[in-house]
């Protein structure tokens, strides 16, 4: 115990991170934020009286956290900060259009972040994934391996769970992966796919894959439609959480995530969605997984397109 994580932002996707990182009682404490006023720290007092019923111990502490900074310092000494600040998105958007609007309240927090946790890693889940976390690494001038963000966990999730409901076996036999970007040029990896070990192409034809490909890659979207009124947060936040117990644990697990990428799979100096080892400090090093010609193409395609919109965030 001793270990400390805060997660910045009380929304849905915000506060169920939360819960779920206090439920798994492998932190002292978890430290929950948001600009809307008591809003945290009501939501914290209603967890805190969860721990009875749930068995766990881990103390929840919400702070109401000013424009001006205040409130940040209660955030010190954090091993880990996950950033949900920023706007969902409405039926019709795209996570780009978020760009301008969430690019200031990410950058206004990871100014903050530097400041009262400098040894943080930082976990970023705001939209658009692939460009928040550049800009978060920038925003806080902390060393590479230790900003992060969250996309291929969740994109994975929900690719094995449409191949689960379309097979009908146990999500547990499904094994897939995606590479790339959180969005348009995501890379979704059949060759690594398999269902009880076998490969997922034995088991379902190419034009099936390829509709449960675009429906993964759509996945959010889908959410999005249905709600209405927010974006999808029980699947990202559960994803977020896993990332945050490997860091605490130290152990090891090969995650897809959003890291720096420094010539594995011929590519350098961007932020990409690969497979990772996630322990203390962040990323110990991104794993090269074998990819198919064309695979390996589509990821090199993703990486100019993120290449090219991480390129205007420094000046957002």
């Amino acid at each position: 115990m001793g270990k400390k994580v805060t997660v910045v932002g009380a929304g849905f996707y915000g506060s169920t991170t939360a819960q779920r990182l206090a439920e798994y009682d492998v932190f002292e404490t978890v430290v929950l934020t948001d600009i809307i006023d008591g809003k945290p720290e009501g939501l914290a007092l209603d967890m805190n009286q969860s721990r009875p019923i749930e068995g766990f111990e881990t103390e929840v502490v919400g702070v109401t956290t000013g424009t001006d900074g205040s409130g940040y310092e209660k955030i010190a000494g954090s091993d880990i900060v996950v950033i949900t600040a920023g706007l969902p998105r409405k039926p019709g958007m795209s996570r780009m259009d978020l760009l301008e609007t969430n690019a200031k309240i990410v950058r206004g927090v990871s100014e903050q972040v530097a400041r009262h946790a400098p040894d943080a890693v930082v976990i970023v889940v705001s939209n658009p994934l692939d460009e928040m976390t550049a800009l978060a690494q920038i925003a806080t001038g902390f060393p590479k391996n230790q900003v992060l963000g969250q996309a291929g966990m969740l994109d994975t999730a929900r690719f094995s769970n449409f191949v689960a409901e379309t097979l009908a076996v146990p999500v547990g036999t499904v094994k897939t992966l995606t590479l790339g970007s959180h969005g348009d040029t995501m890379v979704p990896v059949p060759s690594q796919c398999t269902v009880n070990g076998k490969p997922l192409s034995e088991l379902l034809p190419a034009d099936k894959i390829d509709e449960l490909v675009v429906r993964t890659r759509n996945g959010g979207a889908e959410v999005v439609a249905l709600l209405k009124t927010g974006s999808a947060y029980y699947a990202p936040s559960a994803a977020a959480a896993r990332m945050a117990r490997a860091v605490a644990e130290d152990s090891g697990t090969v995650l897809p995530v959003c890291a720096w990428v420094d010539g594995e799979y011929g590519i350098s100096g961007v932020y990409l969605g690969v497979e990772a080892e996630i322990g203390a400090g962040g990323v110990k090093r991104v794993v090269e997984t074998d990819l198919t010609e064309s695979e390996r193409a589509a990821l090199s395609e993703a990486a100019e397109a993120v290449r090219a919109k991480q390129g205007d965030i420094a000046n957002l």
